[in-house]
């Protein structure tokens, strides 16, 4: 039976980093990007202390986080692996659907991936994202591999920063044009 909590704390660490991030950005006027909440349904509440003790997802959600960073609409995921292969099961096609909607609207859509057992950290555009997505779509292996990601966009730690991606993004942006 899936449950609301036995997901709830995978990917915390990776979002409490991107989290403080954020703040930073926002106090420092850099960006304004926002946690997307996952809707849940809830199915049991204990009565004395009024927490949820079992929910549903309620719906598909879109992506982790959604915002603008100087002028720029940015939609990304956050995505936790503690190996060298990164499994596709995790990015569903609503999310993949969603990001390429949004880069059509003019945004930019990424996935920030954490390697934990690397304790390294990659800023994934679509546009690689969806290399991996088609060849899984169509028959091909259904994840792929530390040696696959383009390195040209890790994202570090930096002043202050858990993780500072807006480095990483902005070398995306460069290359768009």
């Amino acid at each position: 039976m899936a449950t609301w909590n036995n997901r709830g704390l995978r990917g915390s660490t990776l979002e409490e980093m991107i989290n403080y991030s954020l703040e930073r950005y926002r106090e420092k006027h850099l960006a304004l990007i926002q946690k997307i909440p996952t809707p849940i349904k809830p199915i049991d509440i204990d009565k004395e202390s009024r927490h949820i003790t079992l929910a549903y997802f309620d719906q598909k959600s879109t992506v982790d986080y959604i915002g603008v960073v100087q002028g720029v609409p940015v939609c990304f995921d956050a995505k936790e692996c503690a190996a060298d292969t990164i499994p596709l099961q995790n990015i569903h096609e609503h999310q993949i659907r969603f990001m390429k909607d949004f880069e059509e609207q003019g945004g930019v859509a990424f996935i920030l991936l954490y390697l934990t057992h690397r304790d390294e950290c990659f800023y994934v555009p679509l546009r690689e994202l969806e290399i991996f997505w088609n060849r899984a779509a169509g028959g091909g292996r259904k994840s792929f591999t530390y040696a696959e990601l383009n390195n040209s966009y890790p994202v570090h730690g930096v002043r202050g920063l858990p993780l500072h991606f807006l480095e990483a993004l902005q070398r995306d942006l460069a290359e768009r044009d």
